[in-house]
């Protein structure tokens, strides 16, 4: 396996994209290998690193089925839904709390 590029934060060249730059521009990796690495430096734990792809080589994002839409709001309707009261919060419940805060706090729903 060769070794790929490297370079270093804000000196990549043209034509070479992260994932999330790629997505901005409407495109996808579409199955191609990275191109090249990005390296920013840090002091504590190491570089932080992002992959690079070719922009010529990426592919137009997929558009957005019926079923995957559903699917979605689906899964938001299900973060946003209290398990203890079963409403719906009108946020998405914090994993930290587990319930809505009417549910996490009554002492102090009481209380106001």
């Amino acid at each position: 396996m060769a070794a790929i590029p490297v370079y270093r934060w804000r000196l990549a060249p043209e034509g070479l994209a992260t994932r999330r730059q790629l997505r901005a521009k409407g495109l996808r990796p579409g199955g191609q290998d990275v191109a090249a690495q990005l390296e920013r430096p840090r002091r504590r734990r190491g570089p932080l690193v992002a992959y690079l792809y070719s922009i010529e080589h990426a592919k137009p994002v997929r558009p957005m089925t019926p079923a995957k839409r559903a699917a979605l709001a689906k899964a938001n309707a299900a973060r946003r839904t209290c398990p203890q009261c079963r409403r719906d919060a009108g946020y998405v419940i914090p994993p930290s709390l587990g319930a809505c805060v009417s549910c996490a706090y009554p002492e102090e729903q009481r209380a106001a």
